[in-house]
C-alpha cells in the first residue's frame, strides 16, 4: 500500500512546527509498511489533486496567507473542491484552516478569499489568543480528549458547519462559543498546533485510515504501542483539568 501527502505550500505557510504533523504521518504509516511520498505543492505547482491522498496546510501570518490566497482559490480552488467532495483527506492548521473558510479579514480590514470549503469565516481581533488547549472531540462516533497549543488574533466563527470539538481549556475559534476547529467530509481544520498529530496519535491514524479506505476499501490498521504518547497526552491534560 502506498499514500501520497501532498504538502501545500512548505516554503510559505510553515509557522510553529507544523512541518511535524507530516513527519508523523509518514513514520505512522512507515511503522506498519504502508509506503509513503511526500509531494510539496507550491505557488509554481499544476495539479489536479487526483494522485494525492492526504492534504496538509500549515499556518502563516497575513503576510504568507496574502501571498497564497490567490493561488489557492482561484489556479487550484476549483480542482481541491472537486477532490474533497471525491472524500480527499485533508487537514488544515490555523492560516491553513481560515483560508479553507470563506474569507478571512485582515487587521487592516482586507478580506482574503478562501477556498469555501468550510462554512467558517475569520474576522482578525485585537487580543491574541494563546495557550494549552484541551477539547472534546467525536470522530466516527468514537469520543476522546485532544491536546494542543494555540497561538491566533483571528477569530473564526462557524455557519451552518460542524466543529471538531468543544472547549475545555482554551479559547478555540473565537473565545465566546467554545468551539474549536471544524469539520466537512473528511476536511478537519483547527488552530491546535503543537503539532498536533504527535500528541494526539488516534486523531493522525484516523486520517490515515480515512485515506486508506477511500484508496483501497475496507481497511484496519495494524495498532502501535502509542504508550509514550498517551502518557504525555494525560500529564497536559491533568495538568490543565482541574479534578
Amino acid at each position: 500500500m502506498k499514500l501520497v501527502i501532498g504538502h501545500m505550500y512548505p516554503d510559505i505557510l510553515n509557522l510553529y512546527g507544523d512541518r511535524g504533523n507530516i513527519l508523523a504521518l509518514k513514520r505512522r504509516c512507515e511503522w506498519r509498511n504502508i509506503e509513503v511520498e511526500i509531494k510539496p505543492i507550491t505557488v509554481d505547482t499544476n495539479t489536479n489533486f487526483a494522485d494525492v491522498d492526504i492534504l496538509f496546510l500549515g499556518g502563516g501570518s497575513d503576510r504568507e496567507q496574502k501571498m497564497v490566497s490567490d493561488d489557492l482559490t482561484i489556479k487550484k480552488g476549483k480542482n481541491l473542491k472537486t477532490a474533497i467532495e471525491d472524500g480527499l483527506t485533508v487537514l488544515g492548521i490555523c492560516g491553513g484552516y481560515q483560508l479553507l473558510g470563506n474569507y478571512y479579514q485582515t487587521a487592516k480590514g482586507d478580506k482574503l478569499k478562501g477556498v469555501g470549503v468550510l462554512d467558517v469565516w475569520t474576522v482578525a481581533g485585537t487580543k491574541r489568543m494563546i495557550g494549552n488547549v484541551v477539547i472534546e472531540v467525536n470522530i466516527n462516533e468514537k469520543a476522546f480528549k485532544m491536546v494542543g497549543f494555540e497561538n491566533h488574533s483571528g477569530k473564526t466563527y462557524i455557519g451552518k458547519a460542524k466543529p471538531l470539538g468543544k472547549i475545555i481549556i482554551g479559547s478555540g475559534n473565537n473565545g465566546e462559543d467554545k468551539t474549536e476547529g471544524c469539520v466537512y467530509k473528511n476536511v478537519y481544520g483547527t488552530y491546535l498546533h503543537g503539532p498536533v498529530l504527535p500528541k494526539n496519535p488516534e486523531f493522525a491514524d484516523y486520517l490515515i485510515l480515512s485515506a486508506l479506505k477511500r484508496k483501497y476499501g475496507k481497511i484496519e490498521l495494524v495498532p502501535l504501542d502509542d504508550s509514550l504518547e498517551k502518557t504525555a497526552k494525560q500529564s497536559i491534560i491533568k495538568r490543565f483539568i482541574k479534578k
